[in-house]
């Protein structure tokens, strides 16, 4: 039951959106000196980081952080400090990881794929140094014994660079979690966005609105009909206008038709 638990926890950390704040690559530039540190005294520098994760307050502190199965039942409450000295010396790894995992559900820290595929081959080169040694002993070839312990070392150095540099970012994330890098910047004025591109297709025309002439503004007025100049239409009832024909009987006019035409 506790292990699904553990499961539980491992895929619900896959879903996190926060990133930290430097990357396995870039610790070495982030922090030089505490890289260092973390590579010559990694117990100390684990039992440290431990004890700021839990902000100064050992009466939280659990075996492990709580993610192994033996969290919880080693006495802790009677004695944190020793409980977590022998955490860190005994098991170095553990104490980083779960460092590393305190953290990651602190602030909802996701890993990125360049930092699993670090720490993967870590594991995977551990695992293959162990098989080469076990290998070497069950045979008893000596070509097989010196490969088995120049993987050896080889793991072995990729580990403590590996932890080193982890303890670097967890030690930065938490100088990002007490301001130490300043307060957070003020809102800005959200720079221009670009409206229109080149690879960027033209929406079409809402509605039916016809569109305006080139040159001319949208909404430009069409022209009045009669245009300016043309007699006004006459008022309603004084159609024709008076006077504008001859009076009844008055038509032909006389002198109609002309002269030398016959009747």
């Amino acid at each position: 039951m506790a292990s699904q638990e553990y499961l539980d926890k491992m895929q619900l950390r896959q879903s996190y959106r926060n990133v930290w704040h430097t990357d396995l690559m870039s610790t070495i530039q982030a922090d030089f000196p505490f890289c260092c540190l973390a590579l010559w005294c990694g117990p100390c520098v684990s039992y440290m980081l431990r004890k700021r994760a839990l902000y100064n307050d050992m009466s939280r502190y659990v075996c492990c952080a709580g993610y192994l199965p033996c969290s919880g039942k080693c006495g802790e409450r009677r004695c944190p400090e020793f409980c977590l000295c022998t955490e860190v010396f005994l098991c170095f790894g553990n104490s980083v990881a779960s460092t590393r995992f305190l953290l990651q559900d602190e602030f909802n820290i996701q890993t990125t794929q360049c930092d699993n595929c670090i720490i993967g081959f870590m594991f995977c080169l551990q695992q293959v140094a162990c098989i080469f040694s076990i290998v070497a002993m069950i045979v008893g070839s000596e070509e097989i014994q010196e490969a088995s312990q120049i993987l050896s070392c080889m793991s072995d150095f990729v580990y403590c660079t590996v932890c080193a540099c982890m303890q670097t970012q967890h030690k930065v994330e938490m100088d990002k979690r007490d301001g130490k890098f300043g307060p957070p910047p003020a809102m800005a004025v959200p720079p221009v966005q670009q409206m229109s591109r080149i690879d960027q297709p033209i929406p079409p025309p809402a509605g039916y609105a016809p569109q305006p002439a080139y040159g001319q503004p949208y909404g430009y007025p069409p022209p009045a009909y009669p245009p300016t100049g043309y007699p006004p239409a006459y008022p309603p009832g004084s159609y024709p206008p008076a006077g504008s024909y001859p009076p009844p009987g008055s038509y032909p006019a006389p002198g109609y038709p002309p002269t030398g035409y016959p009747k």
